[in-house]
């Protein structure tokens, strides 16, 4: 978790995996920089300094998700990708607008559980290594199994214990199945009920302290025991009431809530006078959240007064002021994002640590494939994506993803049999591979 990095810092990180809209980036640089300044200041005056929220406008597949999910990664926030629509789907309540607290609060929840886990696995590791030395050195007849009883008074009892920890240790005793402990997944479950999943979520956790887990005996190899003895030491050692208490603050203080098509809850673009009723209800429900209020989680009460909202939309078939008002004030900041160039394809097939051509070349490598790329193949592909994007619907550098895997599913298909192979796909390649679809205007609508 790093939270002292200058704005410049954050955009040159954003930089190594999302290629240009550098207004965006800023802006959010801006934003995750604002928060390390509140923290700073008197406590009365950080109370009263809100977080600037974002309105992202821009196509699909330009970059907006990608942004916000990389700079929550860079702050080790909490953070959540919600669509809006998801709340017009069930019938005309849709799902309740405070499960986003809730949801962001398991997700704070579980961060914070990962960090304490790091932090008590080394003596997770070491007891639960005692753990299966005791499952694996009995000190009862086993007659059975083949082993002899080794009393509590046996000098023995030490050597045999240490030589069974070095077989352990060099992997000797892997496969050898013992008995231990799990916890049963079985319980008493909560009836779904549509719109109403926070109640059943306290249901849920109410019922599994009247009914709680029953543990049963189970088989397993000693590899995969180690790992139940450690994650049943890890749940021992870890205080859950402080993960709880450093969650809530960390989800007040610094979670990021990214409400994605929030287009589609706009009024305007000339559709039915029930649809829009709908969309203005999930508005005005969205509305406290936003402008900050005190959720009820099963963790206790959040509230989401210093929560980061960044919206987002490509806003074809309306405008940001057809939001209502209220919600409109409450993201101050808006940037437009651009659609992407032909050069903006070639520099996502090039310049980011992620791009598809090395995770091709990487999946691939795995059957002893190797795939070499010319620069005149990239230059095809990104002349092609944006021809396409032009001639069907834009959908921005996801066209991209459609094109590779139909350039490479030969390869994917033929490469266990290649095996030591390098494969140079040059122009030619592309051309060949693109062929039937450029011919085919029709075609292209359907496979690209």
């Amino acid at each position: 978790m790093n939270n002292t990095l200058t704005p410049r810092e954050i955009v040159s990180e954003l930089d190594k995996y999302i290629v240009g809209q550098n207004q965006a980036k800023r802006m959010v640089a801006i934003a995750l920089r604002n928060r390390w300044r509140r923290r700073q200041l008197d406590p009365e005056l950080a109370e009263e300094i809100a977080p600037k929220n974002i309105l992202m406008i821009g196509p699909t597949g330009v970059g907006k998700t990608e942004i916000a999910r990389r700079l929550a990664k860079l702050a080790g926030s909490p953070f959540l990708k919600v669509e809006a629509t998801k709340f017009t789907e069930v019938g005309y309540v849709g799902r309740d607008v405070e499960s986003i607290v809730r949801d962001l609060m398991e997700i704070g929840v579980n961060l914070v559980r990962q960090e304490e886990e790091a932090t008590v696995r080394v003596r997770a590791e070491a007891t639960a290594e005692e753990r299966l030395l005791d499952v694996l050195l009995p000190t009862k007849p086993l007659e059975s199994a083949g082993v002899d009883y080794i009393g509590p008074e046996s000098r023995a009892a030490d050597s045999t214990r240490e030589k069974l920890r070095q077989l352990w240790r060099e992997g000797k005793l892997d496969d050898r199945l013992v008995e231990v402990e799990v916890q049963s997944s079985g319980g008493v479950q909560a009836m779904t009920i549509p719109g109403m999943e926070g109640m059943e979520m306290q249901m849920q956790d109410m019922l599994s302290k009247v009914f709680p887990k029953k543990k049963k005996t189970k088989k397993v190899r000693v590899r995969n025991a180690y790992d139940i003895l450690i994650q049943s030491e890890c749940e021992r050692l870890i205080d859950m009431d402080k993960v709880h208490e450093i969650a809530r603050e960390r989800v007040q203080e610094s979670g990021i809530v990214f409400l994605d098509e929030i287009d589609k809850i706009c009024g305007g673009g000339g559709s039915s006078g029930k649809a829009d009723v709908s969309r203005e209800g999930v508005q005005r429900d969205l509305l406290p959240i936003v402008e900050g209020s005190t959720v009820n989680t099963k963790y206790g009460m959040v509230r989401t007064d210093h929560i980061l909202f960044i919206a987002a939309g490509a806003f074809h078939m309306s405008k940001p002021s057809d939001l209502v008002p209220e919600l409109q004030g409450r993201f101050p900041l808006r940037v437009e994002l651009s659609a992407l160039t032909r050069d903006d394809f070639y520099r996502i097939l090039t310049e980011p640590r992620n791009a598809l051509t090395v995770q091709y070349k990487a999946l691939l490598g795995t059957e002893s494939v190797d795939i070499v790329y010319t620069d005149e193949a990239l230059n095809e592909i990104a002349r092609f994506a944006q021809k396409i994007n032009e001639e069907t619907e834009n959908i921005g550098a996801r066209r991209l993803y459609t094109i590779m895997e139909k350039i490479v599913a030969d390869l994917s298909f033929e490469a266990p049999d290649m095996d030591g192979v390098t494969v140079t796909i040059d122009r030619a390649y592309v051309a060949h591979a693109l062929q039937d679809v450029q011919e085919n205007r029709d075609l292209t609508r359907y496979i690209l």
